[in-house]
Formats: C-alpha cells, sequence, structure tokens
C-alpha cells in the first residue's frame, strides 16, 4: 500500500523540510499552499528530480469549500491518503490584545484552528477503517506559544495553538478505535521566516539566551520528530504532546 502524505503549508519552512524528508522515507508527497505556487512547485520539483513522487494542490484551508475540493483532487489524482500534517499557520504582527482588531482575530482563528479542524475531518474520513480505509496517522503543529503565551508579541496566535494541543487530545480518543493516531508537535524557537512575518526576522537571536540549550532550532529537526511520529516506531503513542524546543 502505498504512503501518501498531505502536509499543510508545505511550501516553505518546516512544512517544505517535513515534505522532502517524507520522501525520502517513501511517502508520496501531497503538498498544500495558499498563494506561493512558485515555492510549491519548486519543492515538488526537488522532490521528483530526487527519485520522488509529490504533487502541488492550492488550497485557502480556511475555506470549508476549497478543502473539502482539495481532498477530492488528491482523491482523483494520487490516491487514498495515509498521513496529514496540519503545519499551516499563519501569524500577524507584534501587537498588545488592545491594539488587535476583530478583524485580525477572525483570520488568525479561521486558518490556524477551523483549518486544522477541516483539514483532520477530511482525513479522517479516508483514513478510518470504519469508511473502508487502512488507518492512519495526523501531526497537528503547535507551539511553544501555547504554553508561554506571547504577551506583547501576539497572543492571538499563541491561543491558536492552545486549541490545536486541546484538539489534539480530544480527537485522539474519538479516533482511536478507527486504527487512527493524532498527536502534536510543539516547535520552539525555530530559524524560519515566521519571525519576519510578526515583525521581528531577529527575534531568534534575541530570545535564545533564555532557552535552556543556548539556541534555536532548525526546521530538520522538527521535521524529524513529525516523521516519527508518523511512522510504526510510534505505532503505540497517540494523544501525545513532543515539544522540540531546546528544553525551554
Amino acid at each position: 500500500m502505498s504512503k501518501i502524505i498531505l502536509i499543510t503549508g508545505g511550501s516553505d519552512g518546516i512544512g517544505a523540510v517535513t515534505a522532502q524528508l517524507a520522501a525520502e522515507q517513501g511517502y508520496i508527497v501531497c503538498i498544500n499552499y495558499r498563494q506561493n505556487h512558485i515555492a510549491a512547485n519548486k519543492v515538488v520539483e526537488a522532490i521528483n528530480v530526487s527519485g520522488g513522487q509529490a504533487y502541488a494542490f492550492q488550497a485557502d484551508i480556511s475555506s470549508e469549500n476549497e478543502v473539502v475540493d482539495m481532498f477530492a483532487a488528491i482523491d482523483a489524482q494520487v490516491g487514498r491518503m495515509t498521513a496529514l500534517v496540519n503545519n499551516a499557520g499563519i501569524i500577524e504582527s507584534q501587537q498588545k490584545l488592545v491594539d488587535m482588531s476583530a478583524e485580525r482575530l477572525q483570520k488568525v482563528f479561521a486558518v490556524n484552528v477551523v483549518g486544522s479542524f477541516l483539514c483532520a475531518r477530511e482525513a479522517i474520513k479516508r483514513m478510518s477503517v470504519r469508511n473502508g480505509g487502512n488507518g492512519g496517522s495526523i501531526v497537528n503543529i503547535s507551539s511553544m506559544a501555547s504554553r508561554l503565551g506571547s504577551p506583547f508579541e501576539y497572543i492571538d496566535y499563541a491561543a491558536t495553538k492552545g486549541a490545536i494541543d486541546s484538539m489534539t487530545v480530544g480527537l485522539s480518543k474519538e479516533v482511536a478505535e478507527e486504527n487512527i493516531r493524532v498527536n502534536v508537535v510543539r516547535p520552539g524557537t525555530i530559524y524560519t521566516d515566521i519571525h519576519g512575518k510578526a515583525g521581528e526576522p531577529a527575534r531568534v537571536e534575541r530570545v535564545k539566551a533564555f532557552i535552556p540549550m543556548k539556541r534555536g532550532g532548525q526546521p530538520d529537526e522538527v521535521a524529524k520528530a513529525i516523521l516519527w511520529l508518523l511512522s510504526d516506531d510510534a505505532s503505540y503513542v497517540t494523544g501525545a504532546t513532543l515539544d522540540v524546543a531546546g528544553g525551554r
């Protein structure tokens, strides 16, 4: 049986590195992207040139119709998926809550929370042994911000990741008997462009002194944790939270 994985937000950062590692481990890789088709196609091309098999699918995961259409396209073009990485997420510029608009809050929660729920829902429909599937594994990508709260910076983003943590616990229990495992990885301060999107490109350098290991993490360190949770080596692991944060 082919191993088919969907990685949302797979065109850059942790998602892109996870896609490359998944391909190396024998997965057929489906990359979701919202806008940056050039970056998504570069990841796909790199995997295909290396002898893997990858596809790119455009969808705004905050839109139910687009999520449903994306999963239908994967069914038709690739096959029934066996793994999902809920990686897509957005962050806005650093602000205190007193300055945040309702529009900002709705946008961040729509992508980070609703989008992850929608993708998990559609994946479960295909993985569940009750629906004729062969089981599967879901890894949600949270953040240490969910525990630390990110005061004065982006407590809205932190709150969405807290929701992902709770979703993982509940969903893992809902689908355990359907041969689906659900776990969550919480990256700490990682060298990706998310910090630039929040308005502080050099944030890792500013805060690394507060990390017990005294350094930021690399995307591949997170990707390896994700792939372990997806693998048969973690066959008795569900509902777990794996912090990849240098001890923070």
